[in-house]
């Protein structure tokens, strides 16, 4: 069964429904964040939240050239 398929699976939910969502985001997400921010010459905030910070690496994905 491939990634999308499983029901439930937080890849392809939302992030706003993420019971966790709220939380600080994690270590990966923030070194993720940082080098991507950097490349995209945005300011990188340390203040996200795991929902915010995935959102985020979306956007800036899209714009470095990153984003599938």
């Amino acid at each position: 069964m491939a990634a999308d398929e499983i029901q439930g699976s937080n890849t392809e939910k939302d992030p706003d429904e993420w019971v966790t969502g709220e939380e600080p985001m994690t270590g990966a997400q923030a070194s993720y964040l940082r080098t991507l921010s950097q490349e995209a010459n945005e300011e990188f905030d340390e203040t996200l939240s795991k929902a915010e910070a995935s959102k985020r690496i979306e956007e800036l994905q899209q714009k470095t050239g990153r984003g599938a």
